[in-house]
């Protein structure tokens, strides 16, 4: 026999959406300085580069906001967040290292 699934339900949302807003503007961030350092021309590409890596932070963070909602509860969408969170920092933070 197996076990019931989970249906989402609109429990949670205050958590979830905190989750989404703080957690999901700081993962924005750091997927948008990886855009600025892997693309062509490193972190100092010029303005049209800089200014689409500035622009980029609002899609993201609108999609992480959308996703978020997608988690059981807002303890896993706070963990599955931080734990990418990290790694991205992290990634950023190697990246930087190897060509700054």
């Amino acid at each position: 026999m197996t076990s019931p699934r989970h249906r989402l339900d609109s429990a949670d949302w205050f958590g979830k959406t905190a989750a989404g807003l703080v957690l999901g503007f700081s993962l924005a961030l750091a997927v948008s300085g990886l855009c600025a350092w892997l693309t062509p021309g490193g972190i100092a590409g010029g303005n049209g580069k800089i200014q689409f890596v500035m622009w980029l932070i609002a899609p993201l963070w609108a999609g992480v906001l959308c996703f978020v909602f997608l988690f059981r509860d807002s303890r896993r969408a706070w963990c599955w967040l931080a734990v990418a969170n990290l790694l991205a920092f992290g990634l950023l933070a190697g990246v930087r290292g190897l060509l700054g």
